[in-house]
């Protein structure tokens, strides 16, 4: 069915059109106007009334919604998640299982290689992030779970899991820079996380392959003194590796907006991807979280004693929010760090993360406030 978006104003990857209008068919684009004169062959018109139409939002790290989590490794926990996080517009996912067991891993994966075959699905494959950490900065990552890179175990799930795209290590540990190029040659991204790296391991990494750092100034330390001596951090070596890639959990809270609008001055949007790290109790009327050690509080998940914080509550639609609202950054570049962005961190930027003819019709409509009015995944309205 041919659809007609008109008098919209559209971010486009040439800037934005005013009072245009965007065709879709079916779950492509086929064409960007710039006028809002009505196609007389569309099925279906929707007057946008002036609103943002932007590119569906791209989640690199959500660890569910909707009250179920990923780790749960059933066909409904996945649903069920990822249509929680479509409705606030979410429109292509990489579900995110936190440090596991190997038959948790096995499990998820079994369901996430089903889902990776529908389209419409919206999951684009499975996220990793451990079980390979630094124990000294597990934070909420469940500590009897955590262990040394293992090539037999790693090698298993790669080659037997079609859907693994990405898998996030400390590079300090022994064994986790051998792993960065047996990743690349799987296509799998190999990232850094809950690491206390210094420079000349994270160097290390970034020349074996690791090209994105997860949760940025989360689960890694700064600048800090070793007895009277100064050393450079985690953050500051990720910053020296100018293309290295970060995700910031832009609920406001895992980060100060004034840190979020740093990197982005930084970085740039061309290197900063937005996530929400969500957990099961995000997009939900239920306050339970998945993790029993896991509470809620001050609009954030936090660990019982409040040692950690442990995943946020945000939705795709409050990052864009705080991005714009309190980092003060431009509408078009918040929207570019949760779509184009993502979508090239991620190796899929020719199908998705930018409205353009022949791209998925993920869609999202945004008002004034930058309330969410309308999401159109795969050109199906949620």
């Amino acid at each position: 069915m041919l659809t007609q978006i008109y008098n919209g104003h559209i971010l486009t990857p040439s800037g934005w059109i005013n009072e245009g209008s965007l065709l879709f068919d079916d779950s492509r684009i086929v064409e960007i106007r710039k006028n809002s004169h009505l196609e007389p062959r569309a099925e279906l018109a929707v007057n946008a009334q002036g609103m943002h139409v932007v590119p569906g939002g791209i989640e690199l790290h959500c660890h569910g919604g909707g009250g179920h989590d990923f780790m749960e490794g059933t066909m409904e926990a996945f649903n069920e998640a990822v249509m929680a996080h479509r409705r606030h517009g979410t429109t292509a996912i990489f579900p995110t299982l936190s440090s596991a067991s190997l038959a948790m891993i096995e499990a998820a994966a079994q369901v996430c290689d089903e889902l990776i075959e529908d389209p419409f699905s919206g999951v684009m494959g499975l996220h990793l992030e451990g079980p390979y950490f630094n124990p000294l900065k597990a934070g909420a990552q469940m500590p009897e779970l955590i262990r040394l890179p293992d090539p037999e175990e790693y090698h298993h799930v790669v080659e037997d899991f079609n859907c693994v795209k990405r898998w996030d290590s400390a590079p300090e540990l022994p064994g986790a820079v051998e792993m960065g190029p047996y990743l690349l040659k799987k296509d799998v991204l190999p990232a850094i996380a809950h690491t206390a790296a210094e420079f000349d391991e994270v160097k290390a990494a970034y020349d074996a392959g690791y090209s994105h750092a997860t949760h940025f100034y989360n689960g890694m330390p700064g600048f800090h003194n070793v007895r009277e001596f100064k050393h450079a951090g985690t953050v500051e070596a990720v910053y020296l590796m100018e293309n290295m890639t970060v995700e910031m959990i832009a609920d406001g809270i895992h980060v100060p907006p004034t840190l979020l609008k740093l990197v982005y001055h930084m970085k740039g949007v061309e290197r900063t991807a937005l996530i929400t790290d969500a957990l099961a109790v995000a997009a939900s009327d239920s306050n339970k979280a998945f993790d029993p050690r896991v509470i809620i509080e001050d609009g954030v998940c936090k660990l019982a004693d409040r040692s950690a914080l442990a995943g946020s509550i945000a939705t795709m639609d409050r990052l864009i929010k705080t991005a714009v609202q309190m980092a003060e950054i431009p509408l078009h570049d918040a929207c570019r760090m949760v779509a184009e962005t993502p979508a090239r961190i991620m190796g899929i930027y020719d199908r998705k993360g930018s409205l353009q003819r022949g791209k998925d019709a993920d869609i999202l409509l945004l008002d004034d406030d930058l309330n969410l009015q309308a999401v159109y995944s795969m050109g199906r309205k949620v």
